[in-house]
């Protein structure tokens, strides 16, 4: 498979968060999975560690460090066709860094790896 990690799923595995359900940290872990991960979701942390919203366990370039070069996840970048594909998107969902998640799956075919069940409007790939 094919994966791009939610950013609550990537900080959720890093951090070994049960609220990360079992098989889609087997899933992760698979050697034979492709896992990607946004700069949206490397930004959205960076926000949300600043704003007190979230607390990670590691400081923050230890955690990227960790993510990129300790797990080797690939890192996704954000190209015009992803987000061309945000002008059409449907506003299901308001959450920027969540749509431009969205148009990446949508764009390179990746399943998303997301508690997020509104993701299932867009018609995109949400493993859960």
């Amino acid at each position: 498979m094919r994966l791009l990690l939610d950013t609550h799923a990537l900080v959720w595995y890093v951090q070994d968060d049960p609220k990360l359900p079992a098989a889609r940290r087997t899933d992760i872990q698979d050697a034979t999975n492709e896992v990607w991960v946004s700069p949206a979701s490397y930004w959205e942390i960076a926000i949300k560690v600043h704003t007190g919203k979230w607390q990670l366990t590691l400081p923050y370039l230890v955690f990227m460090d960790t993510v990129l070069n300790v797990y080797g996840f690939r890192v996704l970048p954000i190209l015009p066709d992803h987000t061309a594909r945000l002008i059409g998107l449907p506003d299901h969902h308001r959450d920027p860094f969540d749509r431009l998640l969205i148009a990446q799956a949508i764009a390179e075919g990746l399943s998303l790896v997301s508690a997020d069940a509104i993701f299932d409007q867009y018609g995109i790939s949400r493993i859960w």
